[in-house]
């Protein structure tokens, strides 16, 4: 059995006013390619499918076309799993009609939604999937009066390590004494997982005490969704996809790749595939001089540019590399003056707008305006605006 592990597409995403439409078309033309030249049987996307909870139409349209193309292919069994990004409601309105195309949407966890998706080679069982998605606090922590924020945070943990314990027990009963794999998904931040700037934290508090050790010992390979980089967590069989796009400046120089999983009984080999790259994105640091070199040797004109400028003349020199990239026919997103220079005057610079920023940035930046004697109060606000928002696009 072949198995191909990916996640967080954040089909819809608009990155600093700039739509991702023709990167993510490439991707899923690409992946669908994929999926017939290594004969994939499994498909797995672990979570964060649409960048927000109600994602533009172009993106639904890339979703349901893609999904219409994968129902004529080789791959019978696909499985979807919903992340912090998805909306509950979205995912869940053609469930049923999926279902019979033998494509498994699993969006909440909750008790009435069914986690376990049988994988059958004609009447042979091949593997048992526990498809867990993004698990939203309501459903693995009962809330109690005079909590603590130490205590919530906790109650989750226990909560999302039970459900596990759980999910892995019905698998258990389900295949007996078969020697077939049991196989999880997950969308979560895990201990020890290197994260980029583009992903945020999603429970309260944003610690989460599950490692691969936890996830690992009794799942026979675990698929997991919400960082942004493909990396092994702890065990060869616990690992993040990443993402097949950068999502942000910080991801520009890493490699994006899909995981394909192939299982003889309960042995099995990973291989990481490399995703083409459709649009470059650059991050240009230094001063005026050495900023202007780099800008002038780029040869593909697709790419989209960051500048981190560190120079004696900060005003001057923003305008002249706004110039020359305008001169160059370069897509300049934005230019940031480095915070280690003089102090400047906000109304001085065009160097930042709300497109560059998360609501937690502007909510911090906002704080700093304030004098917090209380350490605990300003991080106890900051937590809660945390709630809040996930809160809000989940919704």
């Amino acid at each position: 059995m072949k198995l191909l592990h990916t996640s967080d597409w954040h089909l819809g995403q608009s990155f600093m006013g700039k739509t991702r439409e023709e990167e993510h078309q490439a991707f899923l033309a690409w992946l669908l390619k994929t999926i017939e030249t290594q004969d994939i049987d499994v498909l797995i996307v672990a979570g964060d499918i649409f960048d927000t909870g109600t994602p533009p139409n172009y993106a639904l349209e890339l979703y349901y076309n893609f999904l219409t193309k994968l129902t004529a292919s080789r791959c019978e069994n696909i499985i979807i799993t919903a992340g912090n990004h998805d909306s509950v409601s979205t995912l869940k309105a053609p469930q049923q009609l999926l279902k019979a195309l033998n494509i498994h949407v699993i969006t909440s966890g909750d008790e009435n939604e069914d986690e376990l998706v049988s994988i059958y080679d004609k009447d042979k069982l091949q593997a048992v999937i526990c498809a867990v998605p993004f698990l939203h606090d309501r459903v693995v922590r009962k809330a109690q009066s005079g909590q603590t924020m130490q205590d919530k945070e906790f109650s989750l943990n226990e909560g999302i390590k039970e459900h596990y314990n759980d999910v892995f027990e019905q698998a258990s009963k389900f295949i007996g004494n078969k020697k077939v794999p049991i196989i999880a998904t997950g969308h979560l931040t895990t201990v020890g997982s290197r994260s980029s700037e583009s992903e945020r934290d999603i429970y309260i508090g944003g610690t989460i005490d599950i490692g691969g050790d936890f996830l690992g010992q009794n799942f026979d390979y675990v698929a997991l969704g919400h960082l942004h980089i493909n990396q092994t967590v702890g065990s060869d069989h616990v690992r993040y996809s990443g993402s097949p796009i950068p999502l942000s400046f910080s991801e520009a120089k890493t490699q994006k790749k899909v995981n394909i999983v192939v299982f003889n009984e309960k042995d099995l080999e990973v291989q990481e595939i490399d995703i083409p790259l459709y649009r470059p994105l650059l991050l240009i640091k230094g001063d005026v001089t050495s900023v202007s070199s780099e800008l002038e040797a780029i040869k593909d004109k697709s790419t989209w540019i960051e500048v981190h400028l560190n120079d004696s003349n900060p005003f001057d020199s923003n305008q002249a590399i706004r110039d020359l990239a305008k001169e160059l026919e370069l897509t300049l997103l934005a230019v940031k003056i480095d915070k280690s220079e003089q102090s400047l005057h906000a109304d001085d610079f065009d160097v930042l707008s709300l497109d560059e920023l998360t609501p937690l940035e502007v909510f911090n930046r906002r704080l700093e305006l304030d004098a917090f004697e209380d350490e605990e109060l300003k991080d106890e606000l900051v937590k809660n605006f945390n709630v809040i928002v996930n809160e809000v696009e989940i919704s």
